[in-house]
């Protein structure tokens, strides 16, 4: 059957062997009401015990208060969508629910015990629900890695039809293998104009627009991805989601506008119509200027704890190769303004010297100059670069106010030169000294990845996000990963 008016009937192409859906789900949130209740059982010892060690008497009000606390949590988590599949490993979204779960059990409590003037213990309540909140997102933090690392062994996953033009969704499949942690494997693929193609980077061509239905059902896929394709319209996407609802099969839709923040979209009715309404990204004001000062202070204090290892560190640069300890280099901040970047060295006095000659053992494409295993580097320099200690001393310039904490990849003049206009995008705000380019590869990345990495970042700063990514730049930094 076709989707789209006038549309040929499009037959499979290619036979795929029956695949069975995601059977782990239920497992997983069992064991996930298992744990909550187990840490509200926990934070209920916590100060029960706490109070017999320091000889206080525990009422039998207290004990019964603390069941039922541990019976209410899991229900209060249920409510606030803290076991909704599409959150299994997002941990914004999945710690979000759990905290509003949290605080809205403390609510619950504190206004029924108001509201018919019980008299619970309230140190006792207190003490409990917070605790039982720390410990809950503790233990969904642990989860929520060891399912991040079973999905990069290919457990756990979600299987995906992929809809759209084929640009489009190999683009889409490419995402999916980079970023495994998120769940997401495509198992087929529905193209509006086959011409006769089988697959699509290995994975089969199963038909058609009209075709996804059938292709879910034979593949017994868990979710439909679209991406950007004009042949569906509001109304083939409308009857679409239709033949999906009998297998309760998940329908995504990626926007035209793919490194957008979602706080930045929403949806607005206007005229009888939903509409995409999309908010500028704020560069200036009020949330500028916490980050400045947020920066600032956090790299001041950074170099004050770090103030050892900055004098070790220069002292080792010293005596084990000739030359400064330090290594200052033209770099471009926001607006296009030049300004020098403090480093460790980690090369031969001589360095940009001997560039040249090694051009054509560049690893990386585009326009950065990266080589894997650089005779340039010194003894002590490898082991400085493998755990970004040689970045130390840019905390002068986010003291300074011309790098920040967090923001896209300081770049050299030479490389601005040879910018396009998109690129050109990543010079609006601050570069940072470390980035979702840091955290997402280092080195390891190509150069368009890196690029769309800083774009997305432009596109999506936020305060959360910065503390997000310094978060994740110690685990990266401490493995050792993809410097070089």
């Amino acid at each position: 059957m076709s989707v789209g008016a006038g549309e040929p009937d499009v037959v499979l192409l290619q036979r795929v062997p029956e695949r069975a859906p995601s059977i782990w789900t239920r497992p997983y949130v069992r064991f996930l009401r298992a744990g909550d209740v187990a840490c509200a059982f926990a934070a209920c010892a916590v100060v029960v015990g706490t109070k017999l060690l320091f000889g206080a008497y525990i009422p039998t009000e207290d004990l019964m208060v603390g069941a039922v606390l541990t019976v209410s949590w899991p229900v209060s988590m249920q409510l606030s969508a803290a076991y909704r599949e599409r959150g299994h490993g997002e941990g914004s979204e999945e710690f979000r629910a759990v905290f509003n779960g949290g605080v809205g059990l403390m609510a619950a409590v504190a206004i029924g015990a108001y509201a018919t003037q019980t008299g619970i213990a309230r140190s006792f309540v207190m003490a409990a629900l917070p605790l039982a909140l720390v410990l809950t997102l503790v233990f969904r933090f642990r989860v929520r890695k060891k399912l991040h690392l079973a999905r990069v062994r290919g457990e756990y996953m979600r299987h995906v039809i992929a809809v759209g033009h084929r640009a489009a969704v190999l683009d889409l499949i490419m995402q999916f293998r980079r970023e495994p942690h998120h769940g997401m494997r495509v198992v087929g693929v529905c193209l509006p104009i086959t011409q006769g193609d089988r697959d699509v980077d290995g994975l089969p061509v199963l038909g058609g627009l009209g075709d996804v239905a059938e292709a879910v059902s034979r593949t017994q896929a868990d979710a439909v991805a679209v991406a950007a394709c004009p042949e569906l319209d509001g109304g083939t996407l409308r009857r679409l989601a239709w033949s999906l609802e009998e297998q309760r099969t998940d329908l995504f839709v990626a926007p035209a506008l793919m490194d957008v923040a979602g706080p930045r979209i929403s949806i607005r009715p206007v005229a009888g119509m939903p509409l995409l309404h999309v908010d500028h990204p704020e560069f200036d004001g009020a949330k500028q200027i916490v980050k400045n000062i947020f920066d600032r202070v956090m790299a001041s204090l950074a170099l004050v704890v770090l103030l050892p290892a900055f004098v070790l560190i220069a002292l080792l640069i010293r005596v084990t190769s000739p030359g400064p300890a330090f290594f200052r280099q033209v770099r471009v901040g926001k607006g296009g303004r030049e300004f020098r970047v403090w480093k460790f060295r980690t090369m031969v006095v001589d360095a940009e010297r001997l560039k040249s000659s090694l051009l054509e053992a560049n690893d990386v494409d585009g326009v950065l100059f990266k080589i894997r295993n650089d005779p340039r580097i010194t003894g002590i320099g490898r082991f400085l670069r493998r755990y970004s200690l040689d970045e130390i001393p840019q905390l002068f310039n986010v003291i300074s106010g011309q790098m920040s904490l967090v923001g896209p990849r300081p770049p050299l003049p030479e490389e601005v030169a040879e910018y396009g206009t998109d690129v050109r995008r990543r010079l609006v705000v601050k570069p940072g000294m470390t980035g979702l380019w840091q955290v997402s590869g280092r080195s390891d990345l190509s150069w368009e990845e890196s690029v769309r990495l800083d774009l997305r970042y432009v596109e999506r700063w936020s305060l959360i996000l910065d503390l997000q990514i310094l978060w994740k730049t110690w685990s990266v930094v401490t493995r050792g990963e993809g410097a070089y």
